[in-house]
């Protein structure tokens, strides 16, 4: 999808979405959809909801750090009728330890990153430093 231009990149990612609502797994293929896409070093500040761009700016800038990544990946989910009245959170945190910094998404009780799902249990040595709730994009 990535590849291709803008009204196609749509076209493709609204058939992506409507896979995404029979999918057996579809966090298993959102992280595999979102791996192609292509990653910019940093695009967006996490910690400011005001500046994130809405999934249309998204696709259409088509640049990705990780968190927005994270980012389509929500908004993939949130226009799924499968997941209506499910409740998203973005929890940014890290692991001190090993100096990594977390984005992860909470899809209900389900926790999931830019490459794996964590099912309902945080990483181990993760600790929370910010939660955004999301709300469903217009």
């Amino acid at each position: 999808m990535f590849n291709l231009r803008y009204e196609d990149r749509l076209s493709e990612w609204r058939d992506f979405r409507d896979r995404l609502e029979v999918a057996e797994d579809p966090f298993t293929d959102l992280i595999e959809f979102y791996r192609n896409a292509p990653i910019v070093s940093i695009h967006t500040d996490p910690y400011d909801p005001t500046v994130w761009p809405s999934p249309w700016e998204l696709i259409n800038e088509n640049q990705y750090d990780e968190f927005c990544v994270l980012l389509g990946m929500a908004y993939s989910l949130q226009l799924c009728d499968r997941f209506t009245g499910t409740t998203f959170e973005i929890h940014i945190g890290i692991d001190s330890k090993k100096s990594i910094t977390y984005y992860l998404l909470k899809i209900g009780d389900q926790l999931i990153s830019i490459y794996e799902k964590y099912g309902k249990q945080f990483p181990v040595g993760f600790q929370s430093q910010l939660i955004h709730k999301l709300d469903t994009p217009n």
